[in-house]
């Protein structure tokens, strides 16, 4: 079998598109001229270095598919890439610990772009109560273990209104990165049979006073319920780096805040 590999031209023009952006838009942004943009995405021209990191810059490509757009057009990657745990993303690493364990007692915790666990605090592990082994074994993905039937979703209250965020988000993170493994991870997900206490169950519209979808959970202290945050590296230059997010969740009332304060000091 011959393997054929798209070019750079085409993985603009596929960015292009998929930014909704016409090629006087693009060039016009860009400071180039159309003509020079359209013989760039058909092959008649070889983009330069710098042409593929401005393009890539006004397209919003993702770090990870920049380094690709430059070696599809012949050009060495521009970005590094190290494991999280390298001593180059130390500084890296001191941040986020420092984030999650600021954040006690209230969970918080750090994911790659597939949503694999890669640090977190102990408020997190103190809410897994229930959770199926073999959710938390080997590499862990958090949205998996919120949603699957062996993990949190039982324990989910609004958990109708919780799987459509989640799967919405994972569908516009799909859209920003046309990453094929996010895509699987959409369509397993959205797969999984729902709790029995959510089947059945309609998405009721948001509550006037709503700000934002909140997590519900039920716990050995009563009902709590959390509002999410996302924090990133905003300035990250590492793909790794930029592919870091830490979910931080807040206690939405004060006896959310009480319980996770109990529930912190039993796990001493």
């Amino acid at each position: 079998m011959i393997e054929t590999r798209e070019s750079a031209g085409q993985l603009l023009r596929q960015w292009r598109s998929r930014r909704r952006l016409s090629q006087l838009d693009l060039s016009a942004e860009a400071g180039i001229s159309q003509r020079h943009l359209s013989f760039v995405e058909s092959g008649r021209a070889r983009p330069s270095r710098e042409m593929v990191m401005r393009l890539c810059e006004q397209l919003d490509v993702p770090l990870r598919e920049r380094n690709a757009v430059l070696v599809a057009a012949g050009h060495a990657p521009h970005y590094p890439q190290h494991p999280l745990d390298a001593p180059a993303l130390s500084a890296a690493q001191t941040v986020i610990g420092q984030i999650l364990q600021g954040h006690l007692p209230h969970p918080a915790l750090a994911v790659n772009r597939y949503w694999e666990l890669q640090a977190a605090n102990a408020a997190i592990y103190a809410l897994l109560d229930g959770v199926a082994p073999h959710l938390l074994a080997g590499t862990v993905n958090v949205l998996r273990l919120s949603m699957h039937p062996e993990g949190l979703a039982p324990r989910i209250v609004n958990f109708a209104e919780w799987r459509a965020y989640v799967l919405a988000r994972l569908l516009h993170e799909v859209d920003q990165t046309a990453d094929p493994k996010l895509l699987a991870l959409h369509t397993e997900l959205a797969a999984l049979p729902a709790p029995t206490h959510s089947q059945g169950m309609r998405l009721s519209p948001a509550s006037p006073t709503q700000i934002a979808v909140p997590l519900k959970l039920k716990s050995r202290h009563g009902p709590l319920t959390f509002l999410g945050t996302t924090t990133v590296f905003g300035t990250a230059v590492d793909v790794t780096l930029s592919e870091v997010a830490i979910e931080a969740f807040f206690p939405a009332d004060p006896e959310t805040a009480a319980a996770m304060t109990r529930l912190i000091a039993e796990a001493g």
